[in-house]
């Protein structure tokens, strides 16, 4: 009885601890960084594309905003348009220096200025200009 006890409770601990560990890796995976080109690497509007469409998945823009149907918030197609249509400066606003003029619900932009707190505020401006180029870019 003592044996089995003993065993079942290795067992458990064995258990428990190899979760911990997968854990533990998948949180490591997921927080890893994007690896971003140094400030002044990007050599072409290709580099920019594929720097834009790398940050805009992995800074989880990709959760509110799909290329033509809006989920949480507006599509990139609407989004481009209205920068379009009044002369925006996307690239201001995830700096925060101008208004949000695509959506302006008062709760739906403090939901994006917190997002956007949390997600860009440390992209150069290279990076959000990689945004930029990458968002324009969706037709």
């Amino acid at each position: 009885m003592k044996k089995s006890i003993l065993i079942l409770g290795l067992a458990a601990f064995f258990f428990v601890s190899c979760g911990e560990t997968k854990k533990e890796e998948v949180k490591k995976e997921v927080e890893a960084p994007v690896e971003a080109p140094a400030e002044g690497k990007i050599k072409t509007s290709d580099d920019y594309l594929a720097l834009g469409k790398e940050l805009f998945t992995s800074k989880t823009c990709v959760t509110c905003h799909q290329p033509d149907a809006k989920v949480i918030g507006p599509s990139i197609k609407d989004i481009n348009k209205i920068y379009t249509e009044k002369g925006g400066n996307i690239v201001a606003f995830l700096k925060g220096e101008s208004p949000a003029i695509v959506d302006t619900d008062p709760g739906q932009v403090a939901i994006m200025k917190a997002n956007l707190d949390g997600f860009v505020k440390n992209l150069t401006s290279e990076e959000l200009a990689a945004l930029a180029v990458y968002m324009s870019s969706v037709k």
